[in-house]
């Protein structure tokens, strides 16, 4: 099982290149180190699968908070179990409460009970390794370090940090999408789609009033960002000389082509993001409702192959939205919609519109046309054939304000 990593290797890279302080710049290399390492944690997935044998029944919570006391073996020293009263350590309350958060607006909105659907104990150790500037959940658990005091704070601050992790966890023991190229960027982005909603859930926020930032606590005074991603305008999250400029793009225009990063997995995770953000917002009220539900069932539905594409993943989400919803629903005009303005899926034009077209060009009179040819694919009297352009990895043309960065052709 492949760790997933809230922060991505890209950013721990420039920060070990540009940081003043040759303290931290061991750190990072230590962290890209550890972190380049896969490291299966047989004694919690044992734990875990026993304590699932003695969960309580199906409805509630099973956390438990360890500390790893800045070292590295998990999942270290029990300080806080489930029904416990808060103890002195900030970081212990704030996993128990994310993790409690992220449980909640799976079960509530979805019916889901813990990740894999059947009450597995939510284990999460904080204090991981001394000053570790990042979260990631390892097939079995959650872990969180302390963040490095310069740029980054403690990982356990940000509700959608946890959520974002957990929701690995639910990809793991559903679709469990390979990490790398598009597959991985959908892994990312159903990650980050989750984890914003568990916030969303938690503070009672409709999708308008969301900020549909991931980690929006975690930087410290001074970073000029506002968090890791932003869903809602992808590429502006934070332009730093410490951190580099944001590099995500939100539309298949812009997809980066690159060998880093799992073939680019936290970058071009922008595209789907956004479309997620433009079908909740069009769709009005909460995100965590119809569209939510719409991924949801997409994700968890058993047609997407483990190497899914952006366009594999759109039709799953109409499919899901026909079926909750209806053939002609708001619901499944909004995520074809959605996914059509960040350039995963053509904009069809109106036949009657290209009539009028070719008749202009033609310098005929529009009344005088003859009738359109039958169509040549399924879809109905009128439908024009969608010319679907290749999804795989390609050359991209640099967006407006990307930077480059060593390794990626724009």
């Amino acid at each position: 099982m492949t760790a997933h990593y809230i922060v991505p290797p890209y950013l721990i890279e420039h920060l070990e290149r540009t940081a003043p302080d040759p303290n931290l710049r061991a750190r990072y290399r230590q962290a890209l180190q550890h972190d380049a390492v896969l490291r299966p944690r047989p004694a919690a997935t044992r734990r875990a699968t026993q304590e699932a044998q003695q969960a309580p029944a199906a409805g509630s919570p099973k956390r438990e908070v360890c500390d790893a006391e800045n070292g590295t073996d998990l999942p270290g020293r029990q300080v806080r179990a489930e029904g416990e009263q808060p103890v002195q350590d900030a970081a212990v309350n704030e996993a128990y409460d994310g993790t409690g958060a992220t449980w909640k607006m799976f079960k509530e909105c979805f019916g889901r009970d813990s990740v894999d659907n059947a009450g597995l104990p939510l284990i999460s150790s904080v204090h991981y390794d001394r000053d570790y500037a990042n979260a990631f959940w390892d097939g079995s658990q959650m872990v969180f370090g302390d963040g490095d005091g310069a740029i980054f704070k403690g990982f356990t601050s940000s509700i959608d940090v946890t959520g974002h992790e957990l929701t690995h966890g639910v990809t793991q023991h559903t679709a469990n999408l390979a990490y790398e190229g598009q597959s991985g960027a959908l892994n990312e982005s159903i990650s980050d789609v989750f984890g914003s909603l568990a916030k969303q859930h938690h503070r009672g926020q409709t999708a308008a009033e969301a900020d549909w930032v991931i980690g929006a606590d975690l930087f410290q005074p001074g970073v000029n960002g506002i968090g890791l991603r932003s869903m809602k305008a992808p590429g502006t999250a934070y332009d730093d000389p410490r951190l580099g400029k944001d590099p995500q793009p939100a539309h298949m225009d812009d997809f980066v082509t690159t060998t880093e990063d799992s073939g680019g997995v936290h970058i071009n995770s922008g595209i789907p993001n956004r479309a997620f953000y433009l079908a909740a917002i069009e769709l009005g009220g909460n995100a965590y409702g119809d569209p939510g539900k719409i991924w949801y069932q997409a994700l968890t539905s058993g047609r997407l192959n483990a190497n899914a594409t952006f366009a594999d993943f759109a039709q799953a989400t109409r499919d899901a939205a026909t079926e909750l919803y209806g053939a002609n629903s708001g619901q499944l005009a909004a995520v074809t919609k959605a996914w059509q303005q960040v350039g995963v899926e053509p904009v069809q034009q109106p036949l009657e519109s290209a009539d009028l077209m070719r008749a202009a060009n033609l310098a005929l009179d529009p009344s005088r046309l003859p009738a359109p040819s039958p169509p040549t694919q399924a879809g109905g009297p009128g439908a024009v054939p969608a010319v679907v352009p290749d999804q795989g990895a390609r050359e991209s043309r640099p967006g407006p304000g990307h930077g480059d960065r060593p390794g990626m052709d724009r």
